[in-house]
């Protein structure tokens, strides 16, 4: 399963009307004061029996201050150090996303840069914008001048520029059942502001999956995606069901449920119709987009060029006539590109409402089963998109991508090409050091340099993730960032022909880099990566300290017994990334924590993991395994795992211990394991294959029991097609049979729990739809039962990811403190 698994400031100078709309930003949301010092709860009791928890769900409250009896002095002294370190590494900030705009200088430009940083005592993620000048002096000298602050984005949804820079759109979503705020900016002050009441549409999409916010070349109109208003619901009084009931509130009546409508899954809970709407700037007026009908969900709305002067939009369609799957991280579910004539706004004469035959939605990519992030070449004569083809085509949650184009229309009639150009291939068996394939989580909005045929993009490269450029006319690859420090790299925007991107690894925190293009545009050409000093670079002298003093690898592991039809991909090394301190005595190793990424079909990246980095500095040397059916090792190695779980991956696992063990990396006598989703189901299936191998464990929303996930998860599929393989995916069905259910059984962790002896912990959501809460529960019990020590704590309000900031937070403060308990 899928892990739901990245201030020293100058002053500026602006000089340019398109970097304006800095200067009004200032005015969206006041700096809060600073709140007090986080206080964690006590710690939880670690008895021989279940111990369930709740979470400290305390949004801005007091610290509750009762004891548990059984907590002596050293532990809380223990608890309260570990909190205190975990919170230095928590405050680090993130640099999410940028914007770069045009300067009236050739030689400079301006940025909007989006930091990200957990707030515990409100429980949220608190957003940011920073902004920055920037002068290119030479391909060896860039200068950012970075604003004396950071604006806080408070309430803010999404942000998104226009084409020009000179306006801003601010989208505010209700917490409740209020209406939704649109906001345009200029360049000092609010121009428009309106509020779109629930009966128009609810909230916006900004998932980046759905999300799809786009204004028309001539920034008049906002196309974007938003959840359908609600179907009526049945209305009653003292008198029972009461004919012709409205909206409006009554207190002699009440609103029924309804007819239950299936949404989207784990954290799309309620979400069941994403829709194309169109928003005149200058009115307010919004109007749901014809032609699409309820048969599909829709997202990644974008402008088309006009055909024969009328507007269009496309926009990614996927089909929900039927069960609504899970989509969050599922690449597998089918959809295609549409185009459907966009509706115009006349001075004057209102909305001009096409002929009806206009108005149907067109699908552009027929011939090919997944079709998403749609984006158009600079002239507009084509149109690239990636495809997740491997992903429907197979049943695997995800796999290698492909890139392809097609042909926009100048004139005629928009319709489905002759023909579909793969630009990328998925790639089967990649050759020791060569391109392993596509693997994008996302696009830029403008991916293309000047020539307007060379896209930027950022792509899983084994482990480490690199920035590659692409030619969409050649097809030709070329990794443009540097490969020689095994470091994460992410592009975050384009400076006309240069690059802003961010770079990090497991024991440095993320740095804004700047490519530099030597030479003119080619697939040989070079690039220049510059140092950006940043205030995101800043963190406590603390956290330097221990980041210092720590070192990391990316170990190239051999897979044991190759049989004779396993493909050559799957025959080829497994990759682990090894962190362990510098100052290590080979004759006393530090305690080693084996680390598992879920999907299992997703990989673990050498980018700064706050969480890992936590762990490191508390003594453990990590092993992270990117086991067979990762991402980023081409196809073939992907695509041996399903059928096989529970055996290959866990033999991919011990095969990685038995390496560090035999290289004097690790203690054989002090392992750990700890997973998540997929993860989990590793974690659990190895202590109870190997007992004796591990001192402690954790899971997190761990996958114990498939045959009862099968009948609770929003990806039901998923279990028939990692159990049975390709196969799995015809014989899926809602009504499983005894011999499925008993296959199934036989390949989940709780079917070795008779031979488990490891300590473990276990940290659940109990809004997790994906692996609901009852798999990890039931295994407890069980461990329970048979007298083995385990403890469980469960967050009440959380979903998959266990990401709310105060749930990450206990989450990996108990898990440093079970480790340090047993691996002593």
């Amino acid at each position: 399963m899928m892990n739901l698994s990245l201030l020293n400031f100058t002053t500026t100078t602006f000089t340019t009307r398109s970097l304006s709309i800095f200067t009004s930003l200032s005015s969206l949301s006041l700096l809060p004061k600073r709140k007090p010092f986080f206080s964690p709860r006590p710690f939880f009791s670690l008895s021989s029996s279940l111990s369930v928890a709740s979470t400290m769900d305390n949004v801005g409250g007091i610290p509750t201050k009762e004891t548990p009896s059984s907590v002596d002095a050293a532990t809380q002294e223990e608890y309260s150090s570990l909190s205190k370190l975990l919170q230095e590494f928590t405050d680090i900030p993130t640099i999410d996303k940028a914007w770069t705009f045009k300067s009236d200088n050739d030689d400079a430009s301006h940025a909007m840069f989006v930091i990200g940083q957990p707030s515990l005592l409100s429980n949220k993620r608190r957003k940011s914008v920073l902004s920055s000048h920037i002068l290119r002096k030479s391909n060896d000298s860039v200068s950012f001048q970075w604003a004396p602050f950071p604006i806080e984005m408070t309430g803010v949804t999404a942000m998104v520029p226009s084409p020009s820079g000179l306006k801003l759109l601010v989208i505010r979503n209700p917490e409740g059942d209020g209406p939704t705020h649109f906001e345009i900016w200029g360049p000092s002050s609010v121009k428009k502001e309106f509020s779109i009441p629930r009966t128009i549409h609810g909230s916006v999409y900004s998932d980046g999956w759905f999300e799809g916010i786009s204004w028309n070349s001539d920034e008049t109109s906002i196309a974007y995606v938003a959840e359908e208003p609600d179907s009526p619901k049945p209305t009653f009084n003292v008198f029972g069901y009461k004919k012709d009931g409205n909206s409006d509130k009554d207190c002699g009546s009440w609103k029924g449920q309804g007819d239950w409508e299936e949404d989207w899954g784990e954290t799309y809970a309620g979400k069941k119709q994403p829709a194309l709407f169109v928003m005149d700037i200058h009115s307010g007026e919004v109007i749901a987009v014809t032609g699409v009908g309820r048969e599909l969900s829709v997202g990644q709305v974008a402008w088309a060029p006009p055909v024969e002067g009328r507007p269009y939009l496309v926009f990614v369609g996927w089909p929900s006539n039927n069960r609504k799957l899970g989509i969050k991280y599922c690449y597998n579910r089918p959809c295609a590109l549409y185009a459907v004539n966009a509706p115009s706004f006349e001075s004057g004469a209102g909305i001009n409402r096409n002929a009806a035959e206009d108005s149907v939605a067109v699908n552009l990519t027929p011939s090919i089963s997944s079709a998403f992030f749609p984006r158009f070449s600079p002239d507009g004569k084509f149109l690239v998109f990636l495809s997740a083809k491997s992903s429907v085509d197979s049943g695997a949650h995800s796999a290698t991508d492909s890139l392809h184009k097609i042909e926009w229309p100048s004139n005629g009639k928009v319709g489905p090409p002759s023909k579909i150009v793969d630009v990328v291939p998925v790639v089967m068996c990649p050759e020791e050091g060569s391109f392993p394939g596509l693997y994008c989580s996302k696009f830029l909005s403008k991916p293309f340099l000047s020539d307007g045929e060379t896209m930027v993009l950022s792509s899983y490269w084994g482990s480490a993730p690199a920035i590659i450029t692409v030619n969409v006319s050649s097809g030709q690859v070329s990794r443009i960032s540097p490969n020689n420090l095994n470091s994460s790299w992410d592009v975050l925007d384009l400076d006309s022909d240069n690059i802003i991107a961010v770079c990090s690894s497991p024991v440095s925190i993320p740095e804004i880099k700047y490519g530099s293009l030597v030479g003119k545009i080619s697939g040989d050409a070079k690039w220049n990566w510059l140092d950006v000093l940043c205030p995101t670079t800043k963190c406590s002298d603390k956290c330097l300290s221990l980041l210092a003093s720590l070192q990391f690898d990316i170990l190239k592991i051999p897979v044991k017994d190759v049989v004779e039809n396993l493909t050559k991909g799957a025959s080829k090394p497994i990759e682990a990334i090894y962190v362990s301190s510098k100052s290590s005595d080979s004759k006393l190793l530090d305690p080693l924590i084996v680390i598992l990424h879920g999907g299992p079909h997703s990989v673990s990246l050498s980018s700064f993991s706050k969480s890992h980095a936590f762990l490191s500095s508390l003594g453990f040397s990590l092993l992270i395994v990117n086991y067979r059916g990762s991402l980023g090792f081409g196809e073939e190695a992907l695509q041996s795992l399903p059928g096989k779980i529970g055996a290959q991956d866990v033999d991919d696992v011990l095969t990685a211990i038995d390496h560090a063990v035999d290289k004097g990396l690790a203690d054989p006598s002090k392992i750990a394991v700890l997973g998540g989703s997929h993860g989990g189901f590793l974690t659990t299936h190895l202590i109870g294959q190997a007992p004796e191998k591990f001192v402690a464990a954790a899971a997190r929303n761990p996958v114990c029991n498939l045959a009862l996930m099968v009948g609770t998860s929003d990806i039901p599929d998923w279990c028939y097609f990692e159990a049975y393989g390709i196969e799995g995916k015809s014989m899926y069905t809602e009504s499983p049979s005894d011999e499925q259910l008993a296959l199934l059984y036989s390949k989940s962790p709780i079917y070795h729990i008779s031979k488990v002896k490891t300590p473990t912990l276990f940290l659940l959501g109990a809004k997790d739809l994906r692996v609901p809460v009852s798999n990890g529960i039931q295994y407890a019990r069980a461990l329970k039962e048979k007298g083995v020590e385990n403890k469980v704590i469960v967050f009440p309000n959380d979903v998959h990811g266990i990401d709310r900031p105060q749930s990450d937070f206990e989450s990996f403060l108990n898990i440093g403190l079970w480790f340090k308990k047993y691996c002593k």
